[in-house]
């Protein structure tokens, strides 16, 4: 066995697209062009609006905060919740306390026939 980290420390900031208070730990990248990274947004913390490459799959682990789609207002999110963005959405996310979200991206990415649907 080996043991590895995605704590905030081993991560980078990120400060792409007007991101503040962003950490990024990566996680995995697959040969099929699937990438797992960790997010860290401390207080006041915001991922900045841009386009999605792929589809994205964002799963907040700890804290809350919003995130938004395109055209779209913003909506609460929390430890336990995940959004989903297709490529080519724009979208953006932030938290007033603090977040730490896994994000899974990748081409083909569809979560609806794994995953409940929020109310």
């Amino acid at each position: 066995m080996r043991l590895f980290r995605f704590d905030r420390d081993v991560g980078r900031p990120i400060d792409a697209f007007g991101s503040q208070g962003l950490v990024m730990s990566r996680i995995v990248r697959h040969d099929g062009g699937v990438q797992v990274g960790c997010m860290h947004l401390g207080a006041g913390g915001r991922v900045g609006r841009h386009d999605a490459v792929v589809g994205q799959l964002f799963l907040v682990v700890e804290g809350s905060g919003w995130v938004q789609g395109q055209g779209a207002e913003p909506m609460p999110i929390r430890a336990g919740q995940a959004a989903f963005w297709t490529a080519g959405e724009s979208h953006a996310a932030g938290t007033d306390a603090g977040m730490t979200a896994v994000v899974i991206e990748g081409e083909g990415l569809d979560p609806s026939p794994f995953m409940a649907e929020a109310l």
